[in-house]
């Protein structure tokens, strides 16, 4: 899922002083289809500047004659820190989210918590299913968010079953589909909602510490992520 160094070179007329209020002006001038560059810092790394665009970490440099869209990585850590940095930039507030709309599964004693945008289309959500298996003591939220094709009519079947939790298990994890059924739901102020945070894929997590990590993640890594603590 993500792009490794992928470099987009954006010709744009040369500054005579370089920093925020440069950056920003000519950004606006070049640009105007982009949303208002309100997050611009300057990074350790190599003299560039963070800048989000459109919901999306890029960077510049301190004369804004190039735009790069991609990850920087930290190749003595390997870490990238692309990602880390959206994680922080990108936190959600768990305890704001609108857990009504979800689906509320309970493991075990339920302490720790977790929230997921899911389609019952999607392979590597099926993947999450089976990890999800090996976890215990959680409170699940699946907010289901049909993406692909023929979902939606999955979807309203599972939200209007007698048990959508029963129906969204048997479902991922046996293949048997919920039978016809009919009912009001939720499903597009859950869009809406996946819109608003940035889900642009699924599977999509978001664990009670505020990071939102998008794509399949193996048990050891949901225990890992389950178990910190919000920070103060």
């Amino acid at each position: 899922m993500n792009k490794m160094f992928a470099l987009l070179l954006l010709l744009i007329a040369p500054l005579a002083h370089a920093g925020e209020a440069e950056i920003r002006q000519s950004f606006a001038a070049k640009f105007p289809d982009i949303d208002k560059l309100d997050h611009i810092v300057k990074t350790p790394y190599s003299g560039l500047y963070e800048i989000v665009v459109n919901g999306q970490i890029m960077y510049t440099d301190e004369q804004g004659v190039y735009l790069f869209d991609g990850n920087v990585i930290d190749l003595a850590t390997r870490t990238n820190l692309t990602e880390k940095q959206s994680q922080k930039l990108f936190a959600i507030d768990f305890d704001k989210l609108p857990l009504n709309l979800a689906i509320k599964k309970v493991k075990g004693n339920g302490k720790r918590k977790m929230a997921y945008f899911t389609d019952p289309n999607c392979g590597y959500c099926k993947k999450l299913e089976k990890e999800l298996s090996k976890v215990t003591d959680v409170t699940l939220y699946i907010f289901l968010y049909p993406i692909f094709q023929g979902s939606d009519v999955m979807v309203n079947n599972i939200l209007c079953a007698k048990s959508p939790v029963k129906a969204w298990d048997e479902l991922m994890q046996n293949g048997n589909a919920a039978p016809a059924a009919t009912c009001k739901t939720n499903t597009d102020k859950v869009l809406a909602l996946g819109k608003k945070l940035r889900v642009t894929g699924t599977p999509n997590l978001i664990f009670a510490n505020g990071v939102q990590s998008p794509g399949y993640l193996p048990s050891e890594e949901l225990e890992k992520h389950l178990n910190e603590v919000k920070a103060k």
